[in-house]
């Protein structure tokens, strides 16, 4: 008996018997930790913590290769990264970021409220086009107004939406997209990146208002 009751102990407290909790704490991990390394990072910090972020996030996909919130947040953090650094460099990161997306939305395209479209749609419209890269704006179009479609509310759908119209000259309309990412409700435990969006909303507001007066 007392060795049976040692194997069930075992049995409870080995990694293989948490294993469906530990994609939840590992994606809340990755989001606290790319807030302070997006918006509270010195920039002479931001390369070494983006790239641990990095390792850390594939190391996590390593383990949970079929989670596509998990795939999602793989992409955030590399095509982050790759904003942060800029250049040609930064091509490798953005490729890997959207395939990492498109894995993930083969597995569930309406994983995180449909943030797979909202990245890759940012995606399309911020690298460059072939053949330096993929960018194409009908194809940005097309995700991100099917990222509002599953998400009208979001904070972070309708942000990259407005950005995208903004850069299509497309002003009122940017405008007003943006306003609905103004009332988006807070996210519980992403305070840090709501006020960083915000703070990005607001400069891009001013930037659309200085084209409509």
């Amino acid at each position: 008996m007392k060795s049976l009751l040692s194997f069930l102990c075992i049995l409870l407290l080995s990694p293989a018997a948490f294993a469906e909790t530990v994609p939840e704490t590992t994606i809340q991990d990755l989001q606290h930790q790319w807030a302070i390394a997006n918006y509270q990072t010195a920039e002479d910090d931001v390369d070494a913590a983006f790239t641990s972020l990095i390792e850390q996030a594939e190391a996590a996909v390593t383990s949970n290769p079929k989670d596509p919130e998990l795939l999602i947040w793989q992409a955030i953090i590399q095509s982050s990264y790759a904003g942060k650094a800029g250049g040609l460099g930064a091509l490798g990161y953005v490729k890997a970021a959207k395939a990492s997306l498109e894995k993930a939305m083969e597995l569930d395209d309406m994983a995180m409220a449909g943030s797979a479209y909202t990245s890759l749609g940012a995606l399309y419209y911020q690298v460059p086009g072939w053949p330096i890269a993929f960018g194409n704006d009908k194809q940005a179009r097309k995700m991100l107004e099917k990222a509002i479609t599953i998400n009208p509310e979001g904070l972070d759908s309708n942000y990259f939406y407005a950005e995208f119209l903004f850069e299509e000259k497309e002003y009122k309309k940017a405008k007003q997209v943006l306003s609905k990412a103004q009332s988006a409700p807070p996210r519980p435990g992403r305070e840090i990146a709501d006020e960083g969006r915000h703070q990005e909303i607001q400069l891009l507001l001013t930037k659309i208002e200085k084209k409509l007066s």
